[in-house]
């Protein structure tokens, strides 16, 4: 434990107001050690001792909301230590050169040509040839996908930041682009397979595990990747999510992706941390689609109550009727607007689940057929509306 008159707070205002708190989490372990340790938790359970408690503690972080408010002396605190830790975080957190980062993600559309954001530093290229690849249509396809990303002086901290930034444009590109992008999942799972399903042989039944692996090279490196003989065709705005399909043209984008890019790497720290909580529900409603098309429902109504503000309207039905008024106006009746909310807080307080996964089958039914609508109807209106929402922020200076 901490010496009593010790309660100096050492946390500086500036690691306090970084937007990535986990980041500050990864360089204290770095730099005081680890792993940590609570004392007496029951009592004191947003306490957190490094590199361990007791008389082997060095600081004692306090927890709130999710981030470290407070650093305080441990039994064992060094001055000198401290001091020399403090200025190595400071140049990893704040001395920074501007990287590429690199990794796979993956489109129901095959890409074969390359796309640049001139001004968003986002790149799309195809996939190497020796890569893995689908050989149907209807897949996921693997494709490289380029970012900015803020390098330090420390590796982890940079990958860190590299997987952060990929997995978050990944999440963009799954809204911003027709079809599904996706990436591989950090908790993998095992499943059984049927191998070779349009073989003229009896199928081979496989337990496998989900994974990808392709040839990339380095992740982070110093300039842009040149890109491919064939640039991938943008589309008008206007025209684009009601023109795209599997046509076998593949991977094509609007030509106004890199200015909604650039929107959203201008976000605010406040507006760019409700939007990935959007991103986040929007994706998990197509990843748990077959598995429940409740829960994929309820994930879209997420998406959208993640971008309203609770504290200045009532209610949140009243909220879910006035995003759409004004990110997406016209789209739907209030009483449509009114039955998506209704039938998603059925599912979520356990009093009703859609058609579609009481009886595991597809029916003309009208019961069926209107929540189907209804489904079809939440996701083209959210899709549209948060659009409109990344080019208008609420609050944005």
């Amino acid at each position: 434990m901490p010496r009593k008159g010790r309660a100096l707070n050492l946390l500086p205002k500036k690691w306090a107001n970084i937007d990535d708190p986990r980041e500050l989490r990864l360089l204290l372990h770095q730099h005081i050690g680890g792993p940590g340790q609570y004392f007496d938790r029951s009592k004191n359970p947003n306490k957190f001792y490094l590199p361990l408690a007791g008389s082997a503690s060095r600081i004692a972080l306090s927890f709130q909301d999710k981030k470290i408010v407070t650093i305080n002396r441990g039994v064992s605190f060094d001055l000198a230590e401290w001091r020399q830790a403090k200025q190595k975080i400071d140049k990893s957190l704040f001395d920074v050169s501007l990287k590429v980062g690199r990794d796979y993600s993956f489109s129901s559309f095959r890409v074969s040509g390359s796309w640049r954001g001139r001004r968003s530093g986002v790149q799309i290229l195809p996939p190497p040839d020796e890569a893995p690849s689908a050989p149907y249509e209807m897949a996921e396809h693997p494709f490289i996908l380029e970012f900015p990303v803020k390098a330090s002086d420390l590796w982890p901290l940079t990958n860190h930041r590299r997987i952060r930034e990929h997995r978050n444009l990944t999440l963009l590109l799954n809204v911003l682009l027709a079809g599904h992008t996706s990436f591989q999942p950090g908790r993998s799972q095992h499943f059984w397979a049927m191998i070779n399903p349009l073989s003229d042989n009896d199928p081979e039944i496989r337990w496998v595990q989900q994974w990808y692996f392709g040839p990339l090279g380095e992740v982070v490196i110093d300039e842009p990747s040149p890109p491919s003989s064939e640039l991938i065709e943008e589309v008008e705005p206007n025209e684009y999510f009601g023109k795209i399909g599997h046509d076998g043209k593949g991977l094509r984008v609007p030509t106004d992706l890199d200015d909604l890019i650039c929107r959203y790497q201008q976000l605010s720290g406040a507006n760019r941390s409700k939007f990935n909580r959007a991103m986040f529900w929007m994706y998990q409603s197509i990843r748990v689609w077959t598995l429940s098309m409740s829960a994929s429902f309820a994930s879209v109504v997420s998406a959208v109550e993640a971008l309203t503000d609770r504290q200045l309207i009532p209610g949140a039905t009243q909220r879910f009727h006035d995003f759409f008024e004004t990110y997406a106006p016209g789209g739907s009746l209030k009483k449509r607007r009114k039955k998506m909310y209704d039938l998603r807080s059925d599912i979520f307080h356990g009093s009703d689940l859609m058609e579609f996964d009481q009886d595991l089958s597809f029916s003309w039914d009208p019961p069926e057929w209107d929540e189907r609508e209804l489904d079809e109807e939440l996701r083209s209106l959210t899709r549209l509306a948060i659009r409109n929402w990344v080019v208008n922020p609420p609050g944005q200076p």
